[in-house]
């Protein structure tokens, strides 16, 4: 590789849009191959490290770890290998996404009802949101704020 064709690490970061310890660890986890390196020790990448660094950055934009990365990375170098199996790891992170979505709309409706239980004005002694949040109860459970009774100074309240 010519000197003329490669990039220094700063400048490969830059491209990338990462910082140079952000290439550093990619090349200690194997994601970027150890470059060549000058007889003065500087790293000399060439075009296709930036190729694999955006693709790096693309596949995490969408939500792969960087072990799917490394998983669909390799399935490009494997022979034998083929779309499907990209497809089926793909449609396996969608099936995550799509449990994790399940999940955060089950947390913004227990939130939004946690809230709606809030008087707003009175002492946090008696705040039902730090309640519910110290209670044992599911958190989770529908309906669980409206049927609630707790104990304050000894009383009920409901």
């Amino acid at each position: 590789m010519s000197e003329r064709n490669t990039l220094t690490i700063g400048k490969l970061a830059i491209l990338g849009g990462v910082n140079v310890q952000t290439i550093r660890f990619y090349e200690r986890s194997g994601l970027l191959p150890k470059p060549p390196r000058t007889s003065s020790g500087y790293r000399q990448y060439g075009p296709d490290a930036i190729r694999r660094l955006r693709f790096i950055k693309q596949a995490q934009v969408l939500g792969f770890s960087l072990t799917e990365i490394d998983e669909l990375l390799s399935l490009r170098r494997k022979s034998g290998a083929t779309c499907s199996d990209v497809l089926r790891r793909t449609r396996q992170k969608i099936d995550a996404i799509n449990d994790k979505v399940r999940n955060l709309r089950r947390i913004i409706t227990a939130l939004t009802q946690l809230s709606a239980a809030c008087g707003r004005n009175g002492s946090t002694s008696e705040c039902p949101i730090l309640d519910a949040l110290e209670s044992s109860k599911d958190v989770f459970a529908k309906g669980r704020l409206t049927r609630r009774r707790s104990i304050h100074k000894n009383r009920v309240v409901q």
